[in-house]
């Protein structure tokens, strides 16, 4: 009975201490209890930040690729002792022969040792050369900062005009739907159905063919690479805009009397948003090893510049160095993962923190 009773007056005093519109609620009363002004709303933006530096895995990712843009970028800013396309002459090559003596009676010789510079190919890493240099003695660390200049900022470019095509036409299709959306997805079903890689050493040989310049073999290629690569970004977005289209908001835009094209840009694609930067974050770990393949198969950067794929691809011609020289090709190698890795891990991070519940 006393506990009863302490229940009783605990519960009183509590209801005493409450407004009297949270009071109401016990009685049945639809009046909602006032928020706390000091507590502060998070906004979508900012759960999504929250939720994405919680991952360790998006965290890791991060500073993988941070690490790796200002190995690339900020690197040859404090490392200037050799150039992309600098080659070492320091090394020394010694031959002798034989001349006559003429001082004396006999017919005496006399070996004469000549030592002259060379290109210090395939050197051992050292003080001057921290990874050693390439058979064509070039410094490996320098045009590795290079060669990742030139493989990020391509797939870059081919990441967005692949994703600008996809919005385009998906966008088009999915709000259209009827026999513009039937001729779209048919156009996107055949180049899905296109085999890539051979299509590229097909346009690689043409090109060739027709001596276009080597140094624009890698942009045009990835261009075209572009060009067929888009489907499945349209397809992603049109998937949503079928579902999005219906909504009360599109509506109201068509009650409006708003254009197509805003229609389609300023309120359908921002809604749609996160699933792109989603879909464009894991395709670039995808981009980087196809323009590592591309210019493994001698349809890349031309030398003397130089790409990862490029730095790789010497293992193809000489597998002397494949045995003996592994610091010539393992370091690109190595950039190459960290780089797929790095954009895996920040597109898994981006799609768990929009969505919580695909987490396992």
């Amino acid at each position: 009975m006393d506990k009863i009773n302490k229940e009783t007056e605990l519960f009183e005093e509590v209801a005493s201490e409450m407004p009297v519109d949270a009071e109401a609620n016990f009685d049945g009363a639809d009046t909602e209890v006032p928020l706390d002004k000091n507590v502060k709303l998070m906004s979508p933006t900012r759960m999504v930040i929250r939720r994405f530096f919680r991952s360790k895995l998006s965290v890791a990712g991060l500073i993988m690729l941070v690490a790796l843009f200002a190995f690339c970028w900020l690197g040859p800013v404090f490392y200037t002792q050799w150039g992309e396309i600098d080659i070492d002459r320091s090394g020394k090559y010694e031959y002798s022969f034989f001349t006559k003596d003429t001082d004396k009676n006999d017919l005496g010789f006399t070996q004469v040792i000549v030592t002259r510079n060379s290109v210090n190919s395939l050197a051992s890493p050292s003080e001057s050369h921290p990874l050693g240099t390439d058979e064509q003695g070039q410094d490996i660390l320098v045009r590795l900062m290079y060669g990742g200049r030139l493989s990020l900022a391509v797939s870059f470019i081919a990441v967005f005009l692949t994703s600008a095509l996809g919005i385009i036409m998906g966008g088009i299709a999915g709000y259209y739907g009827g026999v513009v959306d039937n001729v779209i997805m048919r156009i996107c079903d055949v180049l899905i159905c296109l085999p890539s890689l051979p299509l590229m050493l097909i346009i690689g040989t043409v090109l060739e063919a027709n001596k276009v310049p080597q140094d624009y073999y890698i942009y045009l290629l990835m261009g075209i690479l572009s060009v067929f690569s888009w489907p499945g970004m349209a397809r992603l977005v049109r998937g949503q805009i079928l579902f999005l289209r219906e909504q009360e908001y599109m509506v109201a835009a068509e009650a409006m009397g708003y254009s197509t094209p805003r229609k389609i840009f300023k309120h359908l694609i921002p809604n749609i948003l996160p699933q792109i930067l989603v879909s464009m974050t894991l395709s670039l770990g995808g981009m980087i090893l196809s323009e590592s393949t591309l210019s493994y198969l001698n349809l890349g950067v031309k030398a003397p510049y130089a790409s990862w794929g490029t730095m790789i691809e010497i293992i193809s011609k000489r597998t002397d160095i494949l045995k003996s020289y592994p610091y010539v090709w393992i370091p690109s190698g190595i950039c190459i993962i960290i780089a797929v890795l790095g954009f895996n891990f920040i597109g898994d991070g981006l799609r768990d923190a929009r969505d919580p519940k695909q987490r396992r």
